[in-house]
């Protein structure tokens, strides 16, 4: 698989779907969701109430970027989307984010995100923190652009359960990802140089999430690949504009 690849180069080479039974075995959600739980990492310890999602390694292969500076926020002005429990904010918090935008659909995990950035990071005066319930970047101010945004969507392909929650966190699929690029694109959301890191796998429809950004004029290239010995592999996307000139930007 040829990393550098972009446009048509990256579409032809990227997986389909796994078959939808295996998909649907392989994220069956835990019978705790709607129970008072614990999660610890970095030696940080929070709660997670009834509702709000465990981080799964998925996840944490954004957190341990964002904290070691892979994917770099200090001095940046950030947004975690699909803040869940808050770990994203914490550690852009730690490495010295401007601005931290911690959006989330569910109000329960903004509140306990913003929580644990309080308990854990606090008021720093160079960093602002701004929690805010948005279905992808629908409340954000029309005014903000970002430098750095990372997401990994519930873009599973198939149908795993019925809870609301199940699906808000796991299976909305490649509709989420066209709505959100196309809000990218119409709302200017990336500053100049910015840059979009989206982790997907193939339990989910890669071909169709990664047209989406295309459609809109953006440039994904595989910035990691990680293979997980059961047939699924997850993808680290980086995404910024491409190269031709922009138009209509604030900035």
């Amino acid at each position: 698989m040829d990393r550098r690849a972009t446009g048509p180069a990256l579409l032809e080479q990227l997986p389909p779907p796994l078959p939808a039974d295996q998909i649907v075995a392989l994220n069956q959600p835990k019978a705790d969701l709607h129970t008072t739980r614990s999660y610890e990492w970095n030696g940080w310890t929070f709660d997670v109430p009834p509702g709000v999602f465990v981080p799964g390694w998925t996840s944490r292969m954004i957190h341990e970027r964002l904290l070691d500076g892979r994917i770099e926020t200090r001095g940046r002005r950030y947004g975690a989307m699909g803040v869940g429990l808050g770990v994203e904010a914490v550690a852009a918090g730690v490495r010295g984010a401007r601005e931290i935008h911690a959006i989330d659909v569910h109000p329960q995990s903004v509140a306990v995100a913003a929580r644990h950035y309080g308990r854990l990071v606090g008021e720093r005066p160079d960093t602002a923190f701004r929690p805010l319930v948005s279905d992808v970047f629908d409340a954000l101010p029309g005014e903000v652009q970002l430098d750095v945004v990372t997401f990994n969507p519930p873009a599973v392909s198939q149908s795993v359960s019925d809870d609301p929650d199940v699906v808000r966190n796991v299976c909305v699929g490649a509709p989420l990802l066209a709505k959100f690029f196309a809000q990218v694109a119409e709302k200017d959301i990336l500053a100049p140089g910015g840059e979009i890191h989206l982790v997907a796998s193939n339990t989910a429809d890669l071909r169709a999430l990664v047209q989406h950004a295309l459609d809109h004029g953006l440039t994904p290239r595989i910035d990691h690949l990680h293979d997980w010995q059961d047939d699924v592999l997850t993808f680290l996307f980086r995404i910024t504009h491409d190269e031709a000139p922009r138009t209509g930007g604030r900035r």
